[in-house]
């Protein structure tokens, strides 16, 4: 049985943003009184992450957070986090190069690079998918926004979902298995069609789950972070440029980048209209946009895919 139902996540995204504060902050405390304290912040630098941690230290000044350097970060980003006190860095045992060399390369989607993964060791599951089927060989509506991804099957390069399991999941893992604190993270329904099951599933505060996590911003959206940032004047990664108000939506924006994470990330490339992540980053980076493109291999990859960089 689901805790919510999208009917339920539809009323909550339309809160003020003083209520989803105070909400989201009711979230931090049963958390943290849950774990007698043992609880940390997943900071990754970026906007959400930084609200996320201006809200916990506000109820307790003293919460840690911990920052993995993948390594594949903007420099802005890496010195906004050290400017930030008491934040642990970790770092993961495989660099990016050596994870797309024996895993693969983080294209299209976490769910299509699963599917072309299993497809290639014969997994009937994900062939199956990649038709349009369900694993018995039944159509499947939902599985049908797969096919046109199945010539990836037979790309002259790896594909794998593995990049952040191996690059960012797994160091924190670690390093709450080490402390025994209970991860807060910052990610929101909004984001992706599987971040929104696990909220209806389980809710912000997943205390039952075989990997307990707290999402208290699993109710925000973009706007509502960037309204908070406003409006609290808390600082964030220079990287980001300035919050302004778009004159065509109405709706407020950065005049810089407009996400950061794993700054070679391939993920969702391929939605992005206009300049894309790549393209920006050969005028903003071009050291990085260079190791990316030409070292890495990355090109290559885009080119076959069909996005522009």
């Amino acid at each position: 049985m689901r805790a919510f139902t999208r009917q339920d996540l539809s009323v909550m995204q339309a809160w003020s943003l003083a209520r989803k504060i105070q909400v989201s902050q009711a979230k931090i405390l049963e958390w943290y009184l849950y774990y007698d304290g043992k609880v940390t912040v997943s900071f990754s630098g970026g906007l959400d992450s930084t609200v996320l941690l201006d809200l916990a230290r506000r109820v307790y000044p003293d919460i840690g957070a911990a920052f993995v350097q993948t390594g594949m970060e903007f420099i802005e980003i890496q010195d906004f986090v050290a400017s930030v006190p008491n934040v642990r860095w970790l770092y993961p045992e495989l660099p990016f190069n050596r994870v797309i060399r024996e895993h693969g390369f983080p294209v299209i989607s976490k769910e299509v690079a699963r599917r072309i993964e299993y497809a290639r060791r014969g997994s009937g599951w994900a062939i199956q998918n990649l038709r349009g089927l369900m694993k018995d060989g039944t159509p499947s509506k939902y599985n049908e926004r797969y096919k046109k991804w199945a010539h990836l099957v037979d790309a002259p390069f790896l594909i794998s979902e593995k990049c952040c399991e191996i690059s960012k999941k797994r160091p924190l893992h670690r390093y709450m298995k080490e402390t025994g604190c209970m991860p807060i993270i910052g990610t929101m329904a909004a984001e992706s069609a599987r971040r929104q099951s696990a909220y209806l599933a389980t809710g912000c505060n997943a205390m039952r789950k075989r990997e307990p996590s707290s999402k208290p911003l699993s109710f925000w959206n973009k706007e509502n972070i960037l309204d908070y940032i406003r409006l609290t004047g808390i600082p964030y990664a220079s990287i980001y440029g300035d919050i302004v108000t778009d004159p065509k939506t109405g709706k407020l924006k950065t005049t810089g980048a407009h996400r950061t994470g794993c700054c070679y990330c391939m993920f969702g490339a391929h939605l992005e209209k206009g300049v894309n992540r790549f393209q920006r980053m050969a005028q903003t980076h071009p050291k990085e946009y260079d190791y990316c493109i030409n070292k890495l291999g990355c090109g290559a990859v885009l080119d076959y895919i069909g996005v522009p960089y």
